[in-house]
Parts: structure tokens; C-alpha cells; sequence
């Protein structure tokens, strides 16, 4: 018998906030039916419209806070209710790293069905502002001016934001110094929808140690007028701009860079520091985005591996080489694989760069090569994965659970991938001992985790 739903489109209903949505969203129930609610926090107490009805939730609209949550405050940035990259900036700071601790445990227990694993409290920042080493901005027209900033929430509507505290201070300078470049020079600005116009994305690269600056400008064409007026404009206002590039990506998709890169001035790479090891970084290259959780990130990954200099170590889809290098310097050898060639190219420089010779990398997708490399003898004590948010694929898994290595340490970006791929183990001779989130991403719902099986017959 199919349930009656309590509840109709545009009416107004006055709900108690229970929980957090995996998209921050603020979660209550009227009639025991789950309502979500954009911009609620858990203990508000509000009035909400519903906008949408479906067959076991609805959506409402935030209306009128008739009692405020404890965990509310007032968000730092003014385009935070409208702008889709933070979620959670109206919720106090130890509340986010609570609901993040609580998000990843829902999913182990959920999807993952592991009950008895030490889950520890998410690390968090001292400072979780200005964290941000990469920016990647729109660029549209309204009233025949330019237009940077972020897309809004679930749409590509760009909100204007001249100042996100989440990136670093220097695109405070050079978003509203390319807006001025872009209308004095009448460039054109891509329109998605005719697929016409020049200039998609402002993408800006900063290397925290350094200080050192790249800016991207994607393109939907081969060159870039005025170029050398920009250069000039750019280096003179920035003195620590090291890279400026064009990015050519005439595709119609949502992917930000394409595939070729122009240097139109200075270095090819710019270089930063994460613990003792440099790495340079290309247009192109993996590199985390908060450098200052990296490391923690990183070093507990290292904890878990536990390596006393004796070990093998494969580190599926290594990126630029960041874990490996990290691996290297405690084990005997370590084997890097990723799908992306450029990457992989930045790894072996990153390797001779730091003096580092005990680490080989590979280019290829993990599922595929790491099973050959398998069945040419090449065996692995630890193995450390750091999927995409897909997870990994399960003919990777399968050829791990062959490989039998002492430990896995599993890097994630998703914790419900994580979770199904942790409980797959689990049914192979694996045993997840324990698990750290740690909040690369303050004030959005992402939070990465770093889990450490062992196999049962250790």
C-alpha cells in the first residue's frame, strides 16, 4: 500500500532540524516524512516552503529561523548563502569537524557494514581560512561587463566573488585586475549555450612555500589577444608571478582545463613544499589543494604504512608523486602508477628533484597495469591507494587481494566508496583496524580519510 504523503507543494510547515544531508542541507522530518532544507542547521527550529515532493522526501525552502540552533553563526564571506563552494560556513567550525566525523561513520557502518573500527575525531585546521592553493573561476557577461566568481548552487549562474576567504589573498588582486583587462580590451567571454566566445576560466596556481603564482586563462580558441598587455599588467602589479598560460579547451563539457597548455610567460612549473619534499606543479599536475592538511594527510598515511626500510610499496594512482615520495624515504622501493602521462613525468622530475632513487613510476591505468606488473613477479609488502571518487575499480582489488601485502592504507575522497570498497576487502582476508578523517576542505560537506587494513592472518 503505497504511503500518503503529509505534505503539499508551497504550503508552509514549521520544522525541528535533526541532522546534516550529504550536500549540507539541513534535514527534518514532519509526519515522519524527511524534509531537506537548504541553509538549516541541526537544533534550528524554522518555517519552510516545500518546493519539490517526491516519493519518500521533499525539499523546502529555508522561510524564517524561529529559533536558532546553538552550532548557527553568521558567515564570514556575504555571498556565502548563494555561492555553491561552501556549505557549511553558518555552522560553527568543531560542529563541521563533528558532522564530517559522523558523515564517514554513517557510511562505514551503512554501506561498508563494519561495525568494530576505531573511527577517530576528523583533524581540523588551526585556521581553516585562505586555505585553498588552486582557483578556478568562471568567467561570464551581465550588462555587458565581465563577470568572475563562483557558480551558484546547483547551477551555472555565476555569483560575483572578488574576495573567497577559502583561496589564497592573492586572487583577491587578480580577479578584479583580469575583469578590468577584459572589458578595456573587449574580449569575448564563452557562452555555454551557443558554444561562442573566447575566455572560459580564470585558473590560478599558488605555491604556499614559495610563494610562487601561476595563472591559467582556458580558452576556447588558439590564442589570446592583448596577451602581452596582460603579461605586463599581470608582473607588474604581482611580482611573484612565475608561470602565466594559456589552456586550450574548446570542448563543450564541464571539465575545466583541456588537455594542451601554452606558456606565455615565465617558468613551465611552479614549485612547492610539502614536509622536506619539493615538487614542482604544471598546469595539468594532481596536487592536493589545502597544503597545510596535505601534510597532515600525508604523514598519517605514513604512520599506517609503518615501514621499517625493508618494504616494497605500490602506490596506486600516484598523481605527481606526492604519497610516493613521502613512502620513499621510509621503504626499499616504491612502485607508482598513474593513468595521467604528464603526471607521471612530474613524478620522475619530482623524484630527481628531491635526490630520491629509490622510487620507479609507471603510467597506466591502475586495474590494468598493476595486474601485469603482478604477473611479472613484482609483489608489494604495503600497498597505498588514493582513488578518485569512484573508488577503486575491482579488478585492482581483486589483484590486491592475490597480492596479499601486510597492509593497505586507503586514501579517500568519498567516503561511500570507501566504504564499499573497505567491506569488499573485508570479505577477501582484510581487516580494517582503524580510520582518521581529516578536513582538507573546511566549510564544505568534503571531508578525505585515510583507513589502514591489515590482513587477518598477520
Amino acid at each position: 500500500m503505497k504511503r500518503e504523503i503529509p505534505v503539499d507543494k508551497n504550503k508552509h510547515y514549521e520544522i525541528n532540524i535533526q541532522g546534516l544531508g550529504h550536500s549540507g542541507e539541513g534535514v527534518g522530518k514532519i509526519d515522519n516524512f524527511t524534509v531537506f532544507v537548504d541553509g538549516a542547521v541541526p537544533g534550528d527550529e524554522i518555517e519552510t516552503r516545500i518546493i519539490k515532493i517526491k516519493n519518500s522526501y521533499a525539499i523546502g525552502k529555508l522561510i524564517k529561523i524561529l529559533k536558532a540552533s546553538p552550532d548557527r553563526i553568521e558567515p564570514l564571506s556575504p555571498t556565502a548563502d548563494r555561492c555553491g563552494g561552501c556549505q557549511l560556513q553558518h555552522i560553527d567550525y568543531q560542529k563541521q569537524l563533528e558532522y564530517k566525523t559522523q558523515l564517514v561513520r554513517d557510511n562505514i557502518e551503512r554501506i561498508g557494514k563494519i561495525k568494530d573500527v576505531v573511527i577517530h575525531p576528523t583533524i581540523g585546521m588551526e585556521h581553516p581560512w585562505r586555505y585553498r592553493n588552486k582557483a578556478q573561476f568562471p568567467i561570464g557577461m551581465e550588462d555587458g561587463k565581465a563577470v568572475l566568481g563562483f557558480y551558484a548552487k546547483r547551477s551555472h549562474r555565476i555569483i560575483p566573488n572578488h574576495t573567497c576567504l577559502i583561496q589564497h589573498p592573492v586572487n583577491d588582486q587578480i580577479v578584479p585586475m583580469m575583469k578590468e583587462f577584459i572589458d578595456q580590451y573587449h574580449i569575448s567571454v564563452y557562452d555555454e549555450e551557443k558554444h561562442t566566445g573566447l575566455l572560459k576560466h580564470l585558473v590560478t596556481r599558488v605555491g604556499f612555500t614559495t610563494g610562487e603564482i601561476m595563472v591559467i586563462l582556458v580558452i576556447n580558441g588558439e590564442e589570446m589577444p592583448h596577451s602581452q598587455e596582460l603579461i605586463a599588467r599581470l608582473t607588474k602589479e604581482i611580482p611573484n608571478i612565475a608561470s602565466i598560460y594559456i589552456n586550450i579547451n574548446k570542448a563543450r563539457t564541464n571539465v575545466v582545463l583541456g588537455k594542451e597548455s601554452k606558456l606565455l610567460y615565465g617558468k613551465k612549473h611552479i614549485t612547492d613544499d610539502i614536509g622536506d619534499i619539493q615538487f614542482e606543479i604544471s598546469p595539468l599536475s594532481f596536487f592536493q589543494v589545502n597544503p597545510i592538511q596535505t601534510k597532515v594527510l600525508y604523514e598519517k598515511a605514513l604512520e599506517y604504512a609503518n615501514l621499517k626500510g625493508q618494504e616494497t610499496v605500490m602506490d596506486a594512482y600516484c598523481g605527481i608523486g606526492t604519497i610516493s615520495l613521502f613512502l620513499a624515504q621510509r621503504a626499499k622501493k616504491v612502485i607508482g602508477v598513474e593513468i595521467v602521462k604528464e603526471a607521471i613525468e612530474d613524478g620522475k622530475r619530482n623524484a630527481q628533484i628531491n635526490h630520491i632513487e629509490n622510487v620507479e613510476f609507471h603510467a597506466g591505468q591502475a586495474e590494468k597495469l598493476i595486474p601485469e606488473l603482478y604477473a611479472q613477479g613484482k609483489k608489494a609488502d604495503v600497498v597505498v591507494v588514493d582513488p578518485p571518487r569512484k573508488g577503486c575499480d575491482q579488478k585492482l582489488l581483486d589483484t590486491i587481494i592475490q597480492m596479499k601485502p601486510q597492509r593497505m592504507v586507503y586514501v579517500s575522497c568519498n567516503p561511500s566508496t570507501l566504504a564499499r570498497d573497505l567491506n569488499y576487502l573485508e570479505q577477501s582476508g582484510f581487516k580494517t583496524v582503524e580510520i582518521q578523517p581529516v578536513d582538507m576542505f573546511p566549510h564544505t560537506m568534503h571531508v578525505e580519510t585515510v583507513a589502514l587494513m591489515s590482513r587477518k592472518d598477520n
